[in-house]
């Protein structure tokens, strides 16, 4: 009877220890998703590049500083638009230690603080005006009381080399920004005066179209190239390397997304990928990203699908699965969410396009060889 007894007092024991021991983990994992969070959302409004400076901004001596790694940010340029013109308010998702290839000038319409350039830390204003060369590592970070929202903080501009590169070939006096690009690789800060001068320009150019936008962003950059006393920022030492932190979590994330595009992706698998648990990781993936992780995919594919319906070569079937969606009605449905038409009437307007360029060309080398055959009838024969 004792040793029944002995064995029941051990069994419940052992069970009890148990599952002490799984409510611990539990506890651990959710403490690890806290402190997680915890740093998310202070790199997220607080976030800089050297922990260890001083409070004015110099390295103490004999001291290496503590530099955070800079995430990811995807710029997005629509389709039909060379550049991106925005602006956003504080707190907001793009406000913490980042990168990304884009050029970008940034304006300051409301609030102070600090901000971060490469590995310079300076004190801003509204009418703070700074332009940032690609993959240059940058934030600014407003003093505001706590839970207080800024519904406009900053207008951005926002381009790629590419962009540029087309701009010289097509425009030769373009060429003449040409040392200010390159001298952005360090961070350019302008003027208050030349600040105030562009507010007008940039916030126009956030509602403009067509042309007027090209026309705006040509006028900014004759007003920065016009502009004397511009600043550099970062050290003459400084360079930015991407292959130094671009090989973060994100990066890994995104490029086995574009990997395995046309494959079944899900959250968990991702989420496994990267080392977080799957809450966790929806909330690490939509900051860097500006969206959930579904929605993301779906523009990718929606995007993907738009280039095989331009070949012409494929049923919209075909390409529906191709893309990775796995029925037709959702790929419909998801097209139509995101392009407004059906995956039929946009192939049919794409196709409608072509052929009015194809006779636009047929005419113009019509008329071209009209014309030549006249002048060639009125030429005077010699001999």
């Amino acid at each position: 009877m004792q040793a029944t007894q002995d064995a029941t007092a051990r069994e419940s024991s052992r069970r009890a220890g148990k599952i002490e021991s799984q409510s611990a983990d539990q506890s651990a994992d959710q403490r690890t998703d806290q402190r997680t969070d915890q740093r998310a959302d202070r790199r997220l409004t607080d976030g800089g590049p050297a922990d260890d400076r001083a409070p004015d901004g110099r390295i103490p001596d004999g001291r290496t500083p503590r530099i955070d790694q800079p995430d990811l940010e995807l710029v997005a340029v629509a389709r039909d638009e060379s550049f991106k013109v925005w602006s956003h308010g504080y707190p907001y998702r793009t406000v913490r230690w980042h990168f990304h290839p884009e050029y970008e000038i940034h304006l300051i319409t409301a609030t102070t603080g600090k901000y971060f350039v490469g590995d310079y830390i300076g004190n801003f204003a509204p009418g703070n005006l700074v332009m940032m060369g690609s993959n240059l590592p940058h934030n600014w970070v407003s003093s505001v009381p706590h839970g207080d929202r800024v519904d406009e903080r900053c207008l951005v501009l926002q381009f790629d080399a590419a962009f540029i590169a087309r701009a010289f070939d097509a425009f030769p006096e373009f060429r003449r920004v040409e040392p200010l690009l390159d001298a952005s690789r360090w961070g350019l800060l302008f003027t208050p005066a030349t600040g105030a001068a562009a507010e007008p320009i940039m916030r126009e150019m956030l509602g403009a179209q067509g042309l007027r936008r090209i026309v705006l962003f040509i006028a900014l950059f004759e007003l920065l190239a016009q502009s004397a006393g511009a600043q550099r920022l970062a050290s003459a030492a400084y360079r930015a390397d991407p292959t130094r932190y671009a090989g973060t979590r994100i990066n890994h994330v995104l490029a086995y997304i574009g990997k395995n595009l046309s494959q079944e992706l899900r959250e968990t698998e991702l989420a496994e990928l990267s080392g977080q648990s799957v809450s966790a990781f929806s909330r690490y993936f939509r900051r860097h990203t500006g969206m959930p992780f579904v929605q993301y995919v779906n523009r990718l594919r929606i995007d993907l699908a738009c280039q095989l319906l331009l070949s012409g070569k494929l049923s919209i079937t075909d390409i529906c699965y191709q893309v990775g969606f796995n029925n037709l009605s959702n790929f419909n449905r998801q097209f139509l969410l995101l392009k407004d038409m059906s995956p039929s009437r946009w192939r049919a307007y794409q196709q409608i396009n072509a052929a009015s360029a194809a006779e636009s060309t047929e005419a113009t080398a019509s008329t071209v060889a009209a014309q030549s055959a006249e002048l060639a009838e009125a030429a005077p024969v010699s001999g």
